[in-house]
This record gives structure tokens, sequence and C-alpha cells, in this order.
């Protein structure tokens, strides 16, 4: 079987946003058209508490965005939410960032998206969403490591491109992993 998992597709990340991805906002209504080509859809969130380690002020990298409970933390209200089965949050605890949809960067922490989707036989992941350069390609690559074929849906996911080429060095690093990079037409076109 095959699962959509929309990656942090939220407030904060979109135009406006405290993170905001360039042209973040663009992926929704693709991601919006994916949902109907599968019988199993989940979502990923950004869940941060207000003192987390990854912000910038904590000596992290990031500014302050996706606190739990805050308006920036919601998913963008045009994504459509009614096929989405089960909302993973990540980057929950405190002391370590999570861009992964499946484990926290330690790899101590599950969010449980693994065992979700095994237990449902679903063997095909595809992959699209916000940050291709960070939590789409953590989430991407670790699905291959969990052993699910993989797909990263491209023209439904953007990069946050800190350093110009970052979102190319992901997408590489995804082929290398065995990630297929797939855009949503060919998706559509292969949807039973």
């Amino acid at each position: 079987m095959r699962a959509l998992v929309l990656v942090d597709i939220q407030n904060d990340f979109c135009p406006g946003g405290a993170l905001a991805v360039p042209e973040g906002d663009r992926i929704v209504p693709v991601a919006n058209k994916l949902e109907d080509a599968f019988d199993l859809v989940v979502a990923t969130q950004d869940w941060h508490p207000p003192d987390h380690s990854s912000f910038a002020e904590n000596g992290g990298i990031w500014p302050v965005h996706c606190v739990q409970g805050s308006s920036g933390a919601e998913l963008v209200p045009q994504l459509k939410t009614d096929k989405v089965e089960h909302v993973f949050q990540k980057g929950i605890e405190k002391p370590v960032d999570s861009y992964s949809g499946f484990f926290d960067n330690d790899h101590q922490r599950s969010t449980g998206l693994g065992d979700y989707l095994k237990e449902r036989q679903v063997d095909e992941v595809y992959v699209c969403g916000l940050a291709t350069d960070y939590c789409v390609k953590f989430t991407a690559l670790d699905a291959r490591q969990l052993g699910f074929k993989t797909y990263f849906i491209e023209d439904a996911s953007r990069g946050v491109e800190v350093q110009p080429g970052d979102v190319q060095r992901a997408v590489e690093e995804m082929k290398a992993a065995g990630v297929e990079v797939v855009q949503s037409d060919e998706v559509l076109g292969a949807s039973p």
C-alpha cells in the first residue's frame, strides 16, 4: 500500500511566517491534489516548546517557530485535512530537534510514524512538503532506512536554501540513498 506523508505544511513555514520557506505556499494546491491519489495520508507537524534548543535565542540556528499551540504551528488553512488520518508531532523535546517525521535528530525518540505505516501494510512512502533541504530530506532518508520504497515529490516541496545549492544537494543525497525523485503529475498519472 502507498502512503502520502505531508511534511510540516505549517503557517510558520509559509510566506509571512516566522521561518518562511520561499514559495512555501505554492505547494499547497499540489498537495491537495495528491491527497486524492492515496488511500492513506498522514502529516507531520513541527511542535516546539517555547524554550526549544533549536531557537537562536537558546543557542540554536533558527528563529522561534512552530511553538506548541501557536497559530504559526497550525497546518495552513488552505491544506485539505479531511483525508489526513493522523498528524505526527516532532521537535517536542526541548534539548533535541527533530527534522525527520520518524525520529528526533539523535534517533533516540520515535514519533510513531514508522510503526503506524507498518501496521497498515504500507510499503511505498511518498514524501512532500517543507522544507526540501531539512525536514523533507530527513523524513525521506529515514523512510528509506526503515525499508520503505520511498519517493520524493519534487514539485510538491520547497526548500529553505540557507546556503546556495542546499536544495540540489538534498535532492542528490536522497537519490544516493535510493529515494526516487518524481513529479506530482507522475504520481497522479499512476494512481489507481
